[in-house]
């Protein structure tokens, strides 16, 4: 039997949080979801939906998420899409949320809506099978208090690309906001030599690393970041050749593998 909503300890965690409204609201307006994607890393299948945080129902899914998961009918509540995900993986999730909240809360809750969390976890596909998805979630409305009532979270099959979960939460900023936060949750897997070498990446390579993968050009990076093209070209180089990577393709997999996405 499920558990009800209110009664989850992912429910709990953002009750704790004080930018979260409290009084439910049934229905709210459909987001500006094509300008939330263009702000969020996305490559291969992958779906959203909007998140009532008031209430943990669910709306305005996109429709992949019945293909990917082999469901007949939409998940109305959070708890259905909590239903997919490995059991073993579900307390690295709780763990990954509260870690994301603390980390909002020390941000500033007025900052609430240009931070973008995301982390990785395995789900249960059409397939019968469980792969590794990108979660990623973005607020995108407040009420008049500036109390948080809606997010679009969006999930990116990755299985394709690496199977290793870096078991860590990354706090980004998106425009005007340019934060990079990375926190890593205690893993059961034993530490890869060849990610120890993705440790000697600068903070700022990992920033630019992160635009990398969402398709920035150079010229784009730059004006972000008020750096010279030349520097970023440098930048790049310097982080193909600490990641040991022939070209992005390879890079962006042992990202994934680092938490750096």
């Amino acid at each position: 039997m499920k558990n009800e909503d209110k009664e989850h300890p992912l429910r709990e965690i953002w009750n704790s949080y004080p930018g979260v409204a409290k009084v439910e609201i049934e229905k709210l307006k459909k987001p500006p979801i094509e300008r939330v994607i263009g702000e969020m890393f996305s490559m291969g299948e992958f779906y959203y939906y909007v998140l009532n945080l008031t209430n943990s129902t669910l709306s305005h899914h996109h429709e992949s998420i019945l293909k990917i998961h082999g469901l007949k009918n939409y998940p109305e509540t959070l708890n259905e899409v909590i239903d997919l995900v490995h059991p073993d993986d579900i307390p690295f999730v709780i763990k990954a949320e509260q870690t994301a909240v603390e980390k909002m809360m020390e941000i500033g809750i007025q900052h609430q809506l240009f931070l973008k969390s995301s982390y990785c976890f395995r789900m249960k596909t059409a397939s019968g099978n469980y792969e590794l998805f990108h979660h990623q979630a973005i607020h995108t409305l407040e009420d008049e208090n500036k109390k948080l009532i809606q997010a679009i979270n969006i999930h990116t099959n990755i299985h394709y690309i690496t199977h290793q979960n870096p078991y860590t939460v990354l706090i980004s900023g998106i425009s005007p906001r340019n934060d990079f936060h990375q926190i890593k949750i205690n893993s059961p897997l034993s530490v890869d030599p060849l990610l120890m070498e993705l440790t000697k990446l600068t903070k700022r390579e990992k920033e630019i690393l992160s635009f990398i993968a969402k398709g920035y050009s150079g010229k784009e990076i730059s004006k972000i970041l008020i750096l010279s093209e030349h520097t970023i070209r440098t930048h790049r180089k310097n982080i193909l050749k600490k990641t040991s990577s022939r070209n992005s393709k390879e890079l962006l997999k042992k990202a994934f593998e680092w938490g750096l996405i």
